[in-house]
């Protein structure tokens, strides 16, 4: 790592540590590197740059936006991440999943690097589970946990859990997960005047359109949509639903659709947003969700949204003013919600919109900054 970049008389060299690029996370880091004043570097456990095959969507993926460029990173196996983790002033991880990420942990904890972490878990994503085994999960994230000096909390049910296993609140520091708003909400404002063209590529005719985006997998449960939408006392025209992406359970959920039913296959970054631009409604129906960061993208596009309750980011993005939220697998209830948010698509979108524009990359940059500002002065404490 070369020479850091000096803030008043600290300088910091700030090392992430993450298991691949990942397309969420390329914006920011290109952010962080340009904007920030923190030098930056990425350690990668494993290169997916150029393709890979994703078990989730049943089919290999090479997504078509810039991974690995506008910031400085390497792959383990490029380089010595001792050495790497030795010339850094503190070392940020992604997790703390599977033997290299625990290494490297207990590497730059032995040899006083301060440890920011920052993860998806919440408690009904990931909880510890009963009987011994949840014993050894807690004591396991307890030793973990001890060798953190910071946390970045991506919203407030994953706050929660630090804070239900023990952690200090002056330890969490907020830095909300995000996606590239600008890029999203530039994709639909260009595709909003092609709407009319792109609904006849498609076969659709001017009816709503409630969208579905994501794997075709069990706990993404997209079967539960298209039960509620078959159950839905719709007030006018039943809508079309659409459904983007691939996995398991096409074959299942084809064979059960009806003919006003759509399935659009797999859709890249860049064509997402004419999508979400399309569709008067975005839906999350999973169970045990982590964040749900298609819901960041559809409200970015302007898009309103319905989610049930185990969505990671409900808490935090969805409101009466920009959709609903519904009780995990109460079907007649994401019933019930699709017909009331279709009435009121139009403001519920424009306030997706709005209440979207404030969780970005500016405030998880300025959220990181706090972070290793506060582990920094505790370092020269020491």
């Amino acid at each position: 790592m070369a020479s850091g970049v000096e803030r008043g008389s600290v300088i910091v060299r700030l090392l992430h540590i993450v298991s691949h690029p990942i397309q969420y996370h390329a914006p920011l880091f290109r952010r962080i590197a340009a904007e920030s004043g923190i030098e930056f570097r990425v350690l990668f456990l494993r290169d997916t740059e150029g393709g890979y095959f994703d078990a989730g969507f049943g089919r290999d993926v090479r997504w078509d936006v810039p991974l690995r460029s506008g910031y400085d990173s390497v792959v383990w196996e490029e380089t010595d991440w001792r050495r790497e983790i030795g010339e850094s002033d503190a070392v940020w991880f992604h997790g703390w999943q599977g033997r290299r990420m625990l290494r490297a942990i207990g590497q730059a904890h032995a040899i006083g690097k301060p440890v920011m972490m920052r993860g998806e878990n919440n408690d009904w994503a990931m909880p510890d589970g009963p009987g011994i085994r949840g014993w050894l999960k807690r004591k396991f994230l307890k030793h973990v946990f001890a060798h953190c000096n910071a946390f970045l909390a991506i919203g407030r049910a994953n706050r929660d859990y630090y804070r239900r296993r023990g952690v200090d609140l002056r330890r969490i520091h907020d830095m909300g997960y995000a996606v590239d708003n600008d890029f999203f909400a530039a994709g639909a404002e260009a595709a909003r005047p092609h709407r009319s063209a792109l609904r006849r590529s498609l076969g659709f005719d001017e009816r709503p359109v409630i969208l579905y985006a994501g794997k075709f997998s069990p706990r993404k449960h997209p079967e539960w949509l298209l039960e509620a939408c078959n159950r839905a006392a719709w007030p006018g025209q039943r809508p079309i639903l659409a459904y983007v992406g691939d996995g398991e359970m096409r074959a299942d959920l084809e064979r059960s659709a009806s003919p006003d039913v759509r399935f659009l296959g797999f859709k890249n970054q860049r064509e997402l947003p004419a999508l979400y631009d399309l569709a008067d409604i975005f839906v999350l129906p999973a169970e045990r969700e982590p964040w749900g960061l298609a819901v960041n993208e559809s409200m970015a596009c302007g898009t309103a949204v319905v989610a049930s309750d185990q969505v990671g980011c409900a808490p935090d993005l969805i409101d009466e003013s920009c959709g609903a939220v519904f009780p995990c697998g109460d079907i007649a209830a994401l019933s019930r919600a699709l017909v009331d948010v279709l009435v009121r698509a139009g403001e519920a979108g424009v306030a997706a919109r709005r209440k979207i524009a404030g969780w970005n990359f500016g405030t998880n940059i300025k959220g990181l900054r706090t972070a290793l500002d506060a582990v920094m002065r505790d370092r020269r404490r020491l």
